[in-house]
């Protein structure tokens, strides 16, 4: 089969021949769709807190096709979806809807759930709530836009250009901002921030009592150290989230909640935004897009 290679921190990918997965109690995937998410990029720059053993083929989310035919998508034992076909779980696999392309699958499992299940399970959302979502034109970012919206709150949003504004509103935010024209006097209930750096210690001061930030990635830079006095004087607490280690040790509460979304996005509530499909060929230019913050959505590769 043909797989993406990474042999090396900061190096290009290779198009490789390798033997096809042996499932060895998993099941085998054809994969026709793969996503890249923000992880993977910064697993090739090193950046990475678990970083695979190099050389190796990234991905962890894909929608394809069982041997029967059937139509299917599933998070990666955490890599290998780079590829013609991966072996994963059974328990990892979730049959496609029928609407929904390849690549719609393949945007949908790790954005949404690593957006709804804080916003469902980690904090409690009032009926007037008011959430702010950071990158909210990105893969997660335009999940999370959509699900607090149809919990009923309140949505603005953050992007780093007047480009993706149109988006965020498209999805549902009431009000969208570049991060530079965030008003100084807006205060809400809980911060989606898969972005770090920065933007995530400005976010604190943005929380009104009681209110919630939500950790979740640090595409910006890592997060900043907090004296939990800050936190204690002002009646505000950061919840952190990470699907990974929550597939291990809490595999129910995620089985919950892909059933809870499939509803969802079978009733037209929510819908997964795909920016671009790319060659698996061009993986490098795939990385090129996520990694310079100018695409939209999930940038799915192609095989």
């Amino acid at each position: 089969m043909r797989a993406a290679l990474l042999r090396e921190v900061d190096g290009p990918f290779e198009l490789a021949d390798l033997p096809d997965p042996d499932a060895e109690g998993r099941v085998v995937v054809r994969v026709r769709a793969a996503g890249v998410n923000f992880a993977d990029i910064l697993i090739r720059r090193g950046r990475y807190p678990q970083m695979p053993e190099l050389p190796a083929v990234l991905g962890t989310e894909v929608a394809g096709e069982l041997d029967d035919g059937t139509r299917v998508m599933a998070i990666t034992p955490g890599s290998g979806g780079y590829a013609e076909n991966v072996a994963v779980e059974r328990a990892q696999v979730v049959a496609l809807p029928e609407h929904a392309t390849f690549a719609e699958g393949a945007s949908f499992l790790l954005t949404f759930l690593t957006a709804y299940i804080p916003l469902t399970r980690q904090v409690r959302l009032r009926p007037d709530a008011v959430v702010l979502v950071h990158a909210a034109a990105g893969g997660v970012g335009t999940a999370a836009v959509q699900v607090a919206r149809s919990l009923g709150a309140r949505v603005i949003a953050a992007a780093g250009s007047t480009e993706k504004l149109d988006l965020c509103r498209e999805l549902g935010a009431a009000e969208a901002y570049v991060y530079d024209e965030i008003p100084d006097h807006l205060r809400v209930d809980v911060v989606v921030d898969p972005v770090g750096g920065a933007l995530f210690e400005r976010a604190l001061g943005r929380l009104r009592p009681l209110g919630t930030l939500i950790a979740i990635g640090f595409a910006a830079g890592m997060w900043p150290e907090i004296d939990p006095a800050n936190l204690v004087g002002r009646n505000v607490g950061i919840d952190g989230f990470y699907l990974g280690r929550l597939l291990r040790h809490e595999p129910e509460v995620v089985g919950e909640a892909v059933g809870e979304l499939l509803a969802l996005w079978q009733a037209g509530a929510l819908r997964p935004v795909v920016g671009a499909e790319i060659p698996l060929a061009e993986v490098d230019r795939a990385h090129e897009l996520v990694e310079s913050r100018t695409s939209v959505g999930k940038v799915v590769l192609v095989p």
